[in-house]
């Protein structure tokens, strides 16, 4: 069998575009990987293009040993253009081995620790929601099913306007939040860099009585020292990762202990073949992770067989908002039940997208916003 094209889709949904990746052989078997940078889109699939002819032609068996030749292709290695290609190219290849050899991609990855996977409702409580709106959100993600739901409770513009207000605010909707959920779902608060070493200690006092799961994010992510001082300031969990591509980004990290759930995304962290390694890496450290998955039926579906091959695995994010599209996309719709995934048995991946579908969510150039520089207070 030989590797004989590779080509890219690209399909808007709701704020986004989604990019998927099709590796095509000679003997009609195809794998599908998914690469949907937010905001760089175009980049990623120039650097697929560019990685293309180092695959077309050898035979796709062994997706790690092609891992390695792609990520050691040039000089210059990683960065989210270069990681995020690599990944969907690495998805689809071991899409492709699962199918050539009739197994489920799990199966590759050393067999399921669980077939059905705790998720939570991501996306799913704003800001910019009154309280009232906000304690009936939270009880509706419970009658969903969903043992948890995230919440984003600062709004950085008015956080600068007047710190003490909005503070104020995000503990009065985090209460309201608790109160429509109960005492025993997750309230999984995504804080998004908005906050800094000085006032995410403020946060996390006030609402300690509310018992926040997690803090995601609370400052920006690139300086592992400042998150491990953080975290030993506050009691809330902290969660991060999504944006860190690579092991050797998150062993200062979980090493340290400057989270205590780790969150790499499949898509964008070099594929199944390195968030495998982080996985492992977080677990020698006994840190689980929390897949950040924010992309389309094969981003779901990848993050799905990592959540399910590897034992630390915690919960993973259902972007609940974009279900109804991602389900349509996908020739077979995410199995959910009762706040779980249910864990596809088909050979490869278990879906693929649905073209025909697809076609109706064209491809449009992503808007530009302008960003103040540093969010965080």
């Amino acid at each position: 069998m030989k590797v004989t094209k590779i080509e890219t889709f690209k399909h808007w949904v709701d704020w986004c575009n989604w990019m998927f990746v099709r590796v095509s052989t000679d003997e009609g078997l195809v794998g599908w990987g998914e690469g949907s940078l937010h905001g760089a889109l175009e980049s990623v699939e120039t650097a697929i293009a560019e990685l293309a002819p180092h695959l077309i032609g050898q035979d796709p068996a062994g997706p790690e040993r092609h891992w390695h030749r792609l990520y050691h292709a040039w000089r210059w290695r990683g960065g989210a253009t270069m990681m995020t290609a690599l990944a969907a190219i690495d998805i689809a290849l071991w899409d492709l081995e699962g199918k050539r050899l009739g197994v489920p991609v799990h199966r590759l990855l050393g067999g399921a620790h669980r077939t059905r996977l705790p998720v939570y409702a991501s996306h799913w409580i704003s800001a910019d929601m009154e309280p009232d709106t906000v304690k009936a959100r939270a009880a509706e993600a419970v009658a969903r099913g969903f043992g948890g739901f995230k919440c984003i409770p600062v709004r950085p513009a008015e956080l600068r306007e007047n710190e003490a207000r909005e503070l104020a605010r995000a503990v009065d909707l985090v209460a309201a939040a608790r109160e429509g959920a109960g005492p025993e779902a997750e309230i999984y608060v995504e804080l998004s860099e908005f906050l800094s070493p000085r006032t995410a200690p403020m946060l996390d006092r006030a609402l300690a009585p509310y018992r926040p799961a997690w803090f995601e994010e609370p400052i920006p992510y690139e300086n592992p020292a400042a998150m491990v001082r953080l975290q030993r300031e506050i009691a809330v969990p902290i969660a991060t990762g999504e944006r860190l591509l690579t092991r050797h980004e998150f062993a200062p990290l979980v090493a340290e202990g400057g989270c205590r759930i780790a969150q790499p995304d499949v898509m964008h962290a070099g594929g199944l073949t390195e968030c495998r390694r982080i996985a492992a890496l977080a677990d020698m450290h006994y840190v689980p992770i929390a897949p950040h998955n924010p992309g389309g039926p094969i981003c779901t579906a990848a993050s799905m067989h990592l959540a399910a091959a590897v034992p630390n695995f915690l919960v993973l994010e259902q972007m609940e908002p974009q279900r109804a599209a991602r389900d349509a996309a996908s020739t077979i719709p995410i199995g959910f039940e009762d706040g779980h995934f249910i864990l596809p048995d088909g050979p490869g991946l278990g879906v693929e997208p649905n073209l025909e579908a697809l076609a109706e969510m064209p491809y449009r150039p992503q808007p530009r916003r302008e960003t103040p520089g540093a969010l965080y207070r």
